[in-house]
């Protein structure tokens, strides 16, 4: 992995991302000020949305949006191998599985969104 797929763009990204879903504006019409989870496609919550039930397609949401579990490693034996897994190997995963709720890895985390959906 390399360029655009690096730990340090990836978590650069969350951080746009983050600022971005607390962007508010006015309505004056409404008399009130909005956000995304007033303007979002919730397909899992929607009547009631919160953030975290916006679908937001990106990358970072097979880490379900969560800069912990992109920083996340394990110690995964194979056979006689021992080695650390980590964000490359989950998103390998997950491109390949994305309907996963776990992966095969040590790390076992879901490739679901942070919305719930793949």
């Amino acid at each position: 992995f390399s360029g655009v797929l690096s730990e340090e763009v990836l978590r650069a990204l969350l951080e746009l991302q983050e600022q971005l879903a607390a962007t508010t504006a006015w309505a004056p019409v409404s008399g009130r000020e909005v956000t995304l989870s007033d303007v979002c496609y919730a397909p899992l919550n929607p009547t009631e949305p919160g953030l975290g039930d916006c679908c937001v397609n990106s990358v970072t949401q097979y880490f379900q949006n969560n800069g912990t579990h992109l920083a996340m490693t394990a110690t995964q034996t194979n056979g006689k191998q021992t080695g650390t897994v980590d964000w490359h190997d989950h998103l390998i995963y997950c491109v390949n599985s994305p309907l996963s709720f776990k992966d095969i890895t040590a790390l076992e985390l879901s490739c679901m969104a942070e919305y719930g959906g793949p």
